[in-house]
């Protein structure tokens, strides 16, 4: 096998929120690929990093206070934590404003302007500062921009352009694979109905791109223009090669890249932009644009406003890195929209993981153990599972080679697992030694073994740690034992669970310390949407313990009027129940009810977080009535 460069990106991402679900699934899926080149012996370079210019971080900057470095120094840090936490295998983590970035924009802006493709001129029109960009009065849609649906700004200014739509057939027949790209050997985008997209863009007509502000002075000076700062989307694309030491790096052996994965709302950028600007800089275009969709929760578009954003630390704490990993890679194909639930996760767990994943690794490795003393058969071993286990691995790297979709990689390995698992209740090993068949039994055995250290070595790119845990209890002959990788959970369990991983996000939003979550901006609300919530004052006449759970409480609380709810709380932890009893507490009133640990909760009595670590109950003052409606 030859070995080959392969050199894979994610998106750089902005500064100006916390990580959260989309930003983990691309790194992840990046993530899988890298480590299955690796294992592959291909030479690889695996890119990720932050884009920390433009005006949007100039305005949160200026509404916390701080200047923008000092902002983009502290989100960074965020996304730092979270790919350590993920095991992301990164081998560079590119900034845009590190000074090696800056000078290839710099050397990028000159070779495009040396070609004749960049000019001065005027630009009037609907600017978007969620995107960084401009639109036609036909693109925008009731004042806001098709992208990201943010509010546009009417804007003239001074502007350089790039001469976009002289390249608009040589963009027609990149995507088409004819003219001088008839030989290349892939779709320059994926999946088809992104490939479509951009094509219809760009045969609908271009127009010349604005690619420099005046207006924003955070970003990198136009060459010989310090009046211009240049276009952030320039910028930012730029760093898939600055990061490689720019074009005489010794990493731009590695250009062009395998392919960018990116957001489908930024596809534009990626499959019109870019490759325009490579063909203007006399450079090879990237092998492939991969766009993959966006990420619901439980039927829902994440919102801040509708509180339902998924912070990927949670689930980590809640349930372990691999098994996140493992949900992503599995739950959706690449390209196509995902919804997250906890339930789905859960099921995942119950059924792949420990069913058939964990059953699998606990028996083969108790086997040995129970009829060997833990030994290894010194023999060689049977072969019912050769064909299978062959074809296994072609399976996989059909899938990550050419169809470019881990989750079709994870369902070969598990339908080997599940092969494996009815082959051993076939050969039925415990009649073997019933009956005294020492040879076939040891040759089972090994055969077993050696079918789990194969399950191991395909898991490595997409559960590394669980890999890692199977080869290591492997190694000897001497098998270690090992705890249950991923037990079963009952439904009270899965209830648990699930109340868990709600108080952990209602206490300890976005992963943020206190002092830097208290210069977030926070999501206005109207003052109409304020008064839908109806907070009322409320009594605690019982309290218990809730069976089976050492966090929630279970409170009977008087609203006044002889209105008695069941609230089940979080603050079991902080409070012991007779504590509770004769409390006056604030209840959110027209909350849905919703089951927890099998009660039906029928409200929220609100807390808070203090320096302490503890969680404490909000109480009205004692001469407010029980009852009030708060204003």
């Amino acid at each position: 096998m030859t070995k080959q460069t392969f050199y894979i990106t994610t998106p750089i991402y902005y500064v100006n929120d916390v990580p959260h679900l989309g930003h983990a699934y691309t790194t992840v899926v990046a993530d899988a690929f890298a480590r299955f080149h690796r294992q592959r012996g291909d030479d690889v370079r695996f890119l990720t990093g932050t884009d920390e210019h433009g005006q949007k971080i100039e305005r949160v900057a200026e509404e916390q206070g701080i200047k923008p470095q000092e902002l983009a120094d502290r989100v960074v840090e965020r996304f730092r934590e979270l790919w350590q936490r993920l095991g992301i295998s990164h081998d560079d983590f590119i900034r845009t404003t590190e000074q090696r970035h800056k000078t290839f924009v710099q050397t990028l802006w000159q070779r495009l302007q040396d070609n004749g493709d960049i000019y001065l001129g005027a630009y009037e029109g609907w600017y978007c500062v969620g995107c960084e960009g401009y639109y036609t009065e036909k693109e925008i849609d009731a004042g806001r921009c098709p992208v990201g649906h943010n509010n546009v700004e009417h804007r003239r200014e001074p502007s350089y352009f790039f001469a976009l739509k002289k390249y608009q057939q040589k963009l027609l027949d990149l995507y088409d694979r004819q003219g001088e790209f008839a030989a290349r050997p892939v779709k320059f985008v994926l999946p088809d109905t992104r490939l479509n997209e951009v094509r219809s863009f760009v045969a609908g007509g271009l127009e010349d791109l604005s690619i420099s502000r005046t207006a924003i002075r955070w970003g990198i000076a136009v060459p010989g223009q310090p009046e211009h700062t240049v276009y952030v989307w320039l910028d930012a694309l730029a760093n898939y090669i600055s990061a490689l030491g720019g074009l005489t790096g010794e990493g731009f052996r590695y250009w062009p890249a395998s392919f960018h994965l990116i957001g489908k709302d930024i596809l534009r950028f990626h499959g019109v932009y870019w490759p325009a600007f490579l063909l203007s800089a006399g450079l090879p275009l990237p092998e492939r644009v991969v766009a993959h969709g966006f990420w619901t929760v439980e039927g829902q578009k994440m919102s801040k406003s509708l509180r339902n954003v998924v912070d990927p630390h949670f689930l980590i704490e809640a349930y372990g890195r691999d098994v996140v990993r493992y949900f992503l890679l599995r739950e959706v194909p690449l390209g196509q929209d995902g919804d997250f639930s906890h339930r789905n996760l859960l099921a995942r767990i119950n059924a792949d993981l420990a069913n058939d994943l964990g059953n699998l690794v606990s028996r083969t490795l108790g086997m040995p153990k129970r009829y060997r003393d833990g030994v290894v058969p010194d023999v060689a071993a049977s072969s019912g599972l050769g064909d299978a286990t062959t074809a296994t691995t072609r399976a996989i790297e059909h899938a990550m080679l050419e169809r470019l979709q881990p989750h079709l990689a994870l369902e070969a390995i598990w339908s080997f697992v599940n092969d494996v698992n009815q082959y051993v209740d076939r050969q039925a090993p415990w009649e073997l030694a019933k009956r005294g068949e020492t040879a076939t039994l040891d040759a089972l055995l090994r055969e077993l073994l050696f079918a789990v250290e194969q399950v191991a070595n395909w898991l490595s790119p997409f559960m590394p740690d669980t890999a890692d845990r199977i080869r290591q209890a492997l190694s000897g002959r001497q098998l270690t034992t090992i705890a249950p990788m991923f037990p079963r959970l009952d439904a009270a369990t899965v209830e648990a669970k699930l109340a868990e991983v709600q108080n952990l996000a209602t206490a300890k939003p976005g992963n943020i310390k206190p002092d830097e979550h208290a210069k977030e901006k926070t999501a206005m609300v109207s003052i109409d949407q304020f008064f839908e919530t109806q907070l009322v004052v409320g009594e605690v006449v019982a309290a218990e313990a809730v069976p089976k759970s050492n966090k929630l409480l279970k409170l009977g609380v008087n609203l006044g009027e002889t209105e008695l709810r069941t609230i089940v709380s979080g603050i079991a932890q902080s409070y012991a129940p007779e504590a509770l009893v004769g409390r006056r507490v604030v209840v959110v009133g027209n909350l849905k009810p919703a089951k927890l640990m099998g009660i039906e909760s029928q409200g929220m009595v609100l807390a808070g977080e203090g320096q302490d670590g503890k969680v404490h109950v909000l109480s009205p003052a004692p001469d407010v009535p029980i009852g009030t409606r708060i204003k």
